[in-house]
């Protein structure tokens, strides 16, 4: 494919990424969106640390989205602790969180960036536990639009990638399918949740 192409794609990502990250940011200032404060922690360490992983992978132009996602994310874990989002701590997500610190040493011991992307897609994977327990209970408190988008950031990062590998591939494609699985969710247990309260 065309470098400026890719270019292109890797462009598309981060602008669909300040596209959802801004009213979802602003929507948690308005005390609107109450986002799980682990999940967001989690996922912002595991997106940053892919993003070198990817980097070191040749993974190019395409990892550039996942970089400022972590960043942001990261940001947003920080302001769900403030504004007193979710906060909810659970024995579990302490193992998701030590797990994903563990990441560091398996890929320096490993020399191989491709077992710390695993260990961190399937850190990153189960991060969305308590989250997806949330937006079945409570599925107006997660913004639809924004999850969507988020599977459309993953698409564009996977098209804009430099370099094809389980390394560069797995992280994105991964969030991808879980984010379309969320925004089915999300949409029939609020269509749950009008119909009950219809009756």
């Amino acid at each position: 494919m065309d470098p400026r192409l890719k270019l292109i794609f890797s462009g598309l990502a981060i602008v669909i990424t300040f596209m959802a990250f801004i009213p979802y940011i602003r929507g948690i200032l308005k005390g609107r969106t109450k986002p799980h404060l682990f999940s967001w922690l989690i996922w912002g360490m595991t997106t940053l640390i892919v993003f070198f992983a990817q980097l070191d992978a040749d993974g190019g132009t395409g990892a550039w989205p996942i970089g400022v996602s972590g960043v942001i994310t990261i940001y947003i874990a920080f302001l769900s602790y403030v504004k007193r989002g979710d906060i909810s701590i659970t024995r579990l997500d302490r193992l998701f969180f030590s797990a994903a610190l563990l990441s560091i040493p398996c890929w320096y011991f490993t020399s191989n960036p491709m077992w710390a992307v695993i260990l961190l897609t399937t850190i990153d994977l189960l991060g969305f536990g308590p989250t997806i327990r949330k937006a079945y209970d409570r599925p107006y408190e997660e913004s639809l639009l924004f999850i969507f988008m988020f599977f459309l950031r993953n698409t564009f990062a996977l098209l804009a990638l430099e370099s094809y590998s389980l390394t560069t591939m797995l992280f994105p494609l991964s969030i991808s399918v879980v984010c379309l699985f969320l925004c089915t969710l999300i949409s029939y247990r609020r269509r749950v949740v009008v119909a009950e309260q219809t009756r």
